[in-house]
């Protein structure tokens, strides 16, 4: 196991002296000024970036909130394969794919997040589209396809959005119809035999509706082998679509009904063995993304994830001042995933398991923009059932199979306010709250029977049953958690290029129950598990300067932040000894409220036009989150923890170059596109082990061709070109079964890629 490396803490004054340097550049570049300068052409120039962060459309420079976004063309340009690529240009932000998942989104902002994508357990980090909450993070790992941006907020955020979210939130924004028709069409060629589509079509029907579908295909071979089944590790079989009508009677009421679907039919994702097998002696294998799993079905069914969901939104506008929305949303996804364990041939440790996740949430909002007073009020209601059930299936001296049900119903209502004020000339004070109420039902059932074939609900009807661990059913587990939430932010406008802000905010994430909990195995009181885990909160100050220079060429957003954070909801699995013999035969859901956190930092992201053809932008953050209290078994360990998913440090660079070159008698540029990324290292869990990752660096480059009138682009990618092998994920139980599981799942290795896109 490696040492944690020690590193020094930014101390306040340098935090001070980063704010000063910011200003002075200003002054400077403000002073230099003779003229407008040239208009910027690229589109990474922040300060003409449109966002909705605050539920109204604003420059990005302009909003008192730590945002960024990125727009349709610059995803386009940079051919990003999904969600989780944007991590390495985002701050303090860690996004990825689950472990032994290829949909499960993982996602952490600012030290604040949730790993664990069993039911019981919610995300610290929102996840919308159109304003729509995504409950769980199953298919939310989504590839990038009709969006007009996306939209990353940090800190916490309740009094704008109807679910409150305590660390964060990532929203997708898909692009209203046009008037006229249009169809698209993206092709992508890569190698390990990547082969992409995506067709998108829209039309009008009559002069006030309109229709749009949008169909696509990912599909890749794996990046390694699973030499036990012959199947490809690390592949990609996803059919997505998206139909959605949009109805404008007149010009007062917009109506938009849409439906989408994702079918993730990709073989199961197995990890790489980091220990040689204890029985068997079996080696590491060379290639990190070969595996030797065998476990690939459950309840009869290949690996396979199915979402689908619909919603109608509905937005009026009154007046010039007043305009009203409803949101009424449903979703549902179901999963069959086959999760190997121990990533070896025999049976040792493997887990059949079964999700099924359904929501539905109705939001009501208004919003108000007057000539001094802006502002949003709504209400939000949400009814949602996580349910798992899974087998832990365990070698040993006595082989067992341990049956888990996990069924958690949610109902949440809410109400939240937010305006803004403007007291004089630039300066604005902007005041919100949010009261929610979570409320909590939940089963849960462990059983424990004989022999490796698992239990009579995951197929098994001739099961022995050995002992029941954990019986909570019929209303035994209730809770209900409430809690008011302020957020409060002045602005001040010194001038059209400098927007200083400072901001105060709270969140809050409800309690719940750990659906792994073991009663008799690990001698838990009844009182104990029935009172679950405690709602989690945070308080966040922020201090941040956004700043244009040379009239909008260079902008730089700059952000100081300082977050208490109490009762932090920490879920894990660990290994136990249930009979005293002094080998683990077992494990146990245990579910930890560490009570005290400090998490401090400071981001930095910049964007400087240095011609109109020629672009460089760039990011770095730094974090520091400790513990200050961990009570295990009496004891305060909080100095032995550390922030999971959590680098202290990151950071990106990027530029792009323009360059005119006509292509058969078509006007046209050529853009040249270099990115690196940095991240520190990164603790996997809250204890240190095998499964941290050292810091590493990412290189990507494009070559882009668009023409002129944006109809056509084509362009050739590479992603991680210097073939980096990181570790995001993994399993750690080396002392459970006869060969001990400790696995490793990998972030992409070096891809190259080919894509058109035909605009008609």
């Amino acid at each position: 196991m490696r040492p944690i490396r020690k590193m020094k803490l930014l101390h306040p004054s340098t935090c001070a002296l980063l704010a000063a340097c910011s200003g002075a550049i200003g002054a400077v570049h403000a002073q230099e000024a003779t003229g407008a300068p040239a208009a910027a052409t690229t589109d990474d120039n922040m300060s003409r970036v449109v966002v909705t962060a605050r539920r109204r459309e604003e420059s990005l420079q302009d909003v008192p909130v730590s945002v960024t976004a990125f727009s349709a063309d610059q995803l386009s340009k940079q051919a990003l394969p999904d969600v989780t690529a944007l991590a390495l240009s985002l701050p303090n932000t860690t996004l990825k794919a689950s472990r032994a998942t290829n949909s499960t989104l993982t996602a952490f902002i600012r030290g604040v997040g949730q790993a664990d994508p069993l039911a019981g357990f919610e995300s610290g980090v929102g996840i919308y589209v159109d304003d729509i909450y995504l409950a769980r993070p199953q298919a939310a790992v989504a590839d990038i396809y009709d969006v007009e941006r996306i939209e990353v907020l940090r800190g916490p955020q309740g009094t704008l959005y109807g679910r409150n979210t305590i660390g964060g939130a990532l929203k997708y924004v898909t692009r209203k119809l046009g008037p006229q028709r249009d169809v698209r069409v993206r092709a992508t060629l890569g190698d390990y035999g990547q082969r992409d589509g995506v067709l998108t079509a829209s039309t009008p029907l009559t002069d006030t509706a309109r229709i749009s579908g949008t169909f696509a295909r990912f599909t890749r071979d794996g990046f390694g082998d699973n030499l036990t089944t012959g199947k490809g590790n690390y592949d990609k079989d996803v059919t997505a679509g998206r139909v959605s009508i949009e109805l404008v009677p007149n010009q007062d009421l917009f109506v938009r009904l849409a439906g989408d679907f994702t079918q993730d039919d990709s073989n199961p994702k197995n990890g790489h063995r980091l220990i040689v097998g204890r029985t068997s002696r079996a080696p590491i294998l060379d290639d990190v993304f070969d595996t030797r799993g065998n476990l690939t079905k459950v309840l009869g069914r290949d690996q396979e994830v199915r979402s689908y969901g619909g919603s109608v939104t509905v937005e009026y506008t009154v007046d010039s001042a007043w305009r009203l929305k409803s949101i009424t949303a449903a979703r549902r996804d179901k999963s069959w995933a086959p999760i190997d364990f121990d990533a070896l041939p025999v049976v040792d440790m493997e887990v059949p398991a079964l999700y099924t996740n359904r929501q539905f949430s109705q939001e009501l909002q208004a919003t108000y923009s007057g000539a001094r007073l802006q502002g949003v009020a709504g209400v939000y209601y949400m009814d949602a059932n996580a349910f798992n059930q899974f087998d832990t299936i365990l070698a040993g001296a006595v082989p067992t199979s341990t049956f888990t049900l996990g069924d958690i119903d949610t109902k949440a209502w809410a109400a939240y306010f937010d305006g803004s004020y403007t007291l004089a000339e630039g300066l604005s004070l902007s005041l919100g709250g949010r009261y929610t109420v979570d409320q909590r039902e939940a089963d849960v059932l462990r059983q424990i029977y004989f022999g490796l074939a698992g239990s009579p609900r995951m197929g098994n009807p001739n099961a022995i049953l050995f002992r029941t661990d954990t019986d909570l059913r019929g209303g035994l587990l209730e809770r209900k958690d409430k809690k008011f939430t302020p957020r409060v932010a002045l602005s001040w406008k010194m001038n059209d290029a400098h927007n200083l802000y400072a901001s105060y905010s709270e969140g809050f994430k409800g309690g719940g129950f750990d659906p792994r909990v073991n009663v008799v195995g690990t001698r838990l009181p009844i009182a104990t598990a029935r009172a679950g885990y405690a709602p989690e909160t945070i308080e966040t100050t922020e201090l941040g300067l956004k700043s244009a220079f040379h009239g909008g060429r260079i902008t730089t957003n700059l952000a100081m932040f300082h977050s208490d954070y109490q009762d932090v909801q920490i879920p894990g699995s660990i290994a136990i000894d249930t009979n005293g013999d002094g080998r683990d035969d077992s494990f146990a859901g245990v579910t930890t409220n560490a009570g005290k956190a400090r998490i401090k930092g400071v981001e930095l992201e910049a964007v400087a036009n240095l011609t109109p053809n020629f672009m460089v932008a760039g990011m770095y953050s730094y974090i520091d989150a400790s513990y200050r209290e961990y009570i295990v078994a009496n004891v305060n360990v909080a100095s032995q923890r550390t922030f999971q998913n959590t680098p202290k440090n990151s950071a990106n660079l990027r530029a792009n170059y323009d360059i005119p070159l006509p292509v058969m008698g078509h006007n046209g540029r050529v853009s040249l596109i270099g990115s690196y990324a940095y991240k520190g290292a990164t603790s996997q869990f809250e204890t240190p082990s095998i499964l941290d990752q050292d810091s590493y660096r990412i290189w990507d480059a494009s070559i882009v061709w668009t023409r002129a009138d944006g109809k056509v682009r084509a362009g050739l990618h590479g992603k991680n070109l210097g073939d980096e092998h990181y570790k995001t994920a993994g399993y750690l139980f080396p002392t459970l079964g006869n060969e001990g599981t400790l696995t490793a799942f990998y972030g992409n290795p070096r891809t190259v890629s080919a894509t058109i896109e035909l605009r008609f």
